[in-house]
């Protein structure tokens, strides 16, 4: 029997699109401090909660995961001033914790532990940078997840804290100036947000400021704001050569930004009020990275022209576009992902081809390649390199490889990169598993990519769970990645798992993004839904042991082929989903996915959304069909895509299929607390959440023999 929670309906809540009434019955839940919602999560959650924690084989899964999460993950080390740096996880942490060493070779000594800044872990680190000379560290601190930070510094390398404390700070540049004696970051000044994590109001005007270290906040000097345009973030960094402020405001989470610069030394008595920044882009045509610059020559990474993103160069003693000449012609098949200068004149590029990383060299100087990086089929997950250091180094992971780091010395001419580090998993045999990638037909006949990693001899009957992952938005690519709990899923429940690269992303560059955006956006569910079809026809697994996952836009992809094809899968399970496009630009950050969804205050773009919206599409399915048992996740934290698209998703629904007697998939939601998007979540909790969600799967696909023992041996 179906259990429901049925919520109050405010049916009396319509909203005016323009001239079309829609209703908004759950439109309370979007105030996630009041009473009536808490209530309404706690009884959510005593739904889903006896069901996720009464696995029969709780304490099986729970071993195997630990056992294999157990293993010691590193960063790539970094060098600032005489010291190196880098990031490492003994296993079971819940904060990796940042190391110093006097050398590659010296013992290495803790610098900064998060796990010491709550008893929890759900402090964590949130983005950090050291001064010019390596002798200061800022740091942001996220507590629970949330979005918002608080910039606290240190003494290097002694770690030594400094009474420094800035706060109200959020997608914030870090950029210290030069002289060391200041740091550029962002904030907002509204004065009725607290930033705790739980706020919904959105987040306009941002501002840049200058913080001289040994200062309070309230002595800040304000540096650039635009309070004709509430919505631009304003991106800052400081030249390699110190002498230039480089300024990027964005509007939106579109790849393009306007490009302005202040000239230091043009400030006789140094920062102290508006900076007098110069224009040399004042247009959202196109994006512009700054690399280097080797005097008033800068190089950029762009996409002007150049849909898979090239490199060109700009003088600014003659900024006009007719004198600006391109370093790194655009690649025909591969995308330019980023670049980075090392060793003074030498270029390191990354491209992204067919969804697999590819690592060159080349000169600064003419733009020419010199040299390219062994890699097998995987990501490059972690760079490190300056352009006065003349060593570097990058980590590599795949689907099946938990990480390499290489160290180069790219002052010799072999550019022939050795193992620093290489990270070994305790009783895994990974030759037992392989991955291929496939490419199959979407709806419209275009072809997209597909990896599939299985165990090998499978058979192919049609009897596999498959969990089959996707993203598709905001020009972010989706390339081989590692997993513990996808190991698990593998090795003992006999899955198979799919990533399908889907359109909206990044993975062939613009032309790719744009083609599942905006007016587009179908294009996505459209490839995933074909995608699924492909493992079906192709006996991989059956519609009802098909799985799909995807978190925030992902989730939004979720709901939608929920929706749109309920026959076609056995289960969603939606992480921090987008659930509501009508009215996600109202909440925090929401106005920026407005440049690839739309906006529903624009009549022609209200078009779109309401015909793919997963909250205000929820049917009961036609025929036999039932919808797909659904888990959604959320945390009461996340204040990026806020719980009320979750909460409202789930109470449509529970009220849609209230009395449908075929429905007898579960429909659930687990609202966790102090956690947010994702971000610094500790470990413990992705311990649970895995152990949680390989009970879902294996109940929903009928693994009967998952108490078996035999299962479990490895």
């Amino acid at each position: 029997m179906l259990e429901v929670v049925e919520a109050r309906r405010d049916d009396g809540q319509v909203d005016d699109y323009s001239g079309t009434k829609i209703a908004d019955p759950y439109h309370w839940l979007e105030d996630p401090d009041s009473e009536e919602t808490k209530a309404f999560v706690d009884a959510q959650n005593s739904i889903s909660r006896p069901f996720l924690d009464t696995c029969p084989a709780k304490n099986q899964l729970n071993k195997r995961l630990t056992e294999l999460w157990d293993y010691p993950k590193y960063g790539c080390p970094y060098k600032r001033g005489n010291h190196y740096y880098y990031s490492y996880n003994t296993g079971l942490q819940n904060q990796s914790v940042v190391y110093v060493q006097d050398t590659l070779e010296s013992e290495p000594r803790v610098f900064l532990d998060p796990n010491l800044l709550s008893d929890d872990g759900t402090v964590s680190l949130n983005g950090r940078a050291f001064s010019e000379n390596g002798q200061y560290f800022a740091y942001g601190l996220s507590k629970s997840g949330s979005d918002w930070i608080t910039i606290k510094f240190k003494e290097a390398p002694s770690g030594k804290d400094l009474p420094d404390n800035l706060e109200k700070v959020k997608f914030s540049s870090m950029a210290w100036t030069h002289d060391h004696k200041g740091l550029l970051y962002n904030k907002y000044l509204d004065e009725n947000i607290k930033a705790q994590g739980t706020e919904t109001a959105s987040n306009q005007n941002q501002k840049l400021f200058y913080h001289r270290l040994g200062t309070d906040q309230s002595e800040d000097v304000l540096l650039a704001e635009f309070l004709d345009h509430p919505k631009w973030m304003i991106g800052a960094e400081v030249s390699d050569c110190g002498r230039y402020i480089i300024l990027c405001p964005q509007e939106g989470c579109d790849p393009v930004n306007r490009l302005f610069y202040v000239d230091l030394q043009t400030l006789p008595e140094g920062i102290n009020g508006l900076l007098p920044y110069v224009k040399v882009v004042d247009n959202f045509d196109a994006e512009y990275e700054y690399i280097t610059n080797e005097g008033t020559l800068f190089t950029f990474k762009t996409n002007l022209k150049a849909p898979r993103y090239k490199l060109i160069q700009i003088d600014l003693s003659k900024p006009e576009m007719e004198n600006w000449k391109t370093l790194v012609e655009e690649h025909e098949s591969s995308v330019l992902e980023w670049t980075a200068c090392v060793n003074n004149n030498k270029l390191v590029m990354c491209y992204l081809e067919d969804v697999k990383n590819k690592l060159y060299v080349h000169n600064l100087s003419d733009g020419q390649r010199v040299a390219e990086f062994p890699l097998e089929v995987g990501t490059i997950s972690g760079y490190s390199g300056r352009k006065e250091q003349t060593e570097v180094f990058f980590q590599f992971v795949s689907f099946l490889t938990p990480g390499i780091i290489y160290r180069c010395d790219m002052a010799t001419s072999t550019y022939s990169p050795t193992v620093f580090r290489k990270t070994e998993l305790k009783n895994f045999d990974f030759d037992q598993y392989e991955t291929k990638q496939i490419f199959y037909s979407s709806k419209d006949g275009t072809k997209i990519p597909m990896f599939i990693i299985m165990k090998k001899g499978i058979a192919l009957d049609g009897n596999n769970p498959c969990l089959l992952y996707g993203y598709g938005g905001f020009n972010i690519s989706i390339s081989p990645h590692f997993s513990v709990s996808r190991l698990v899923f593998m090795q003992h429940l006999g899955g198979v798992f799919a990533v399908a690269n889907i359109r909206g992303g990044g993975e062939y560059g613009e032309t790719w993004h744009k083609g599942g955006m905006m007016g587009n956006k179908q294009n996505c569910f459209d490839d995933f839904q074909a995608a699924a079809q492909y493992l079906i026809d192709n006996k991989y697994t059956s519609s009802k042991k098909v799985i799909i996952n995807g978190g925030s836009n992902g989730g939004l992809l979720v709901g939608a082929c929920m929706n749109q094809r309920p026959d076609l899968f056995g289960c969603g399970i939606a992480q921090v989903g987008v659930m509501d496009m009508l009215k996600f630009h109202k909440f925090t950050i929401g106005h920026a996915w407005t440049t690839d969804y739309g906006c529903s205050d624009k009549q022609d773009q209200f078009q779109w959304l309401i015909k793919y919206s997963p909250l205000h599409n929820i049917k009961v399915p036609d025929g036999d069909v039932q919808y797909p048992a659904v888990l959604l996740l959320t945390g009461d934290h996340d204040d990026r895509v806020v719980p009320s698209h979750s909460l409202k998703f789930i109470a449509q629904l529970h009220h849609t299929m209230k009395d449908c007697k075929k429905q007898t998939n579960p429909l659930m939601i687990r609202v966790d607390t102090k956690a947010g998007h994702g971000m610094g979540k500790p470990t413990a909790k992705i311990v649970s959440i895995s152990i949680k969600l390989c009970w879902l799967v294996t109940k929903l696909c009928n693994f009967s023999s998952i108490c078996n023992p035999t299962i479990w041996k490895c």
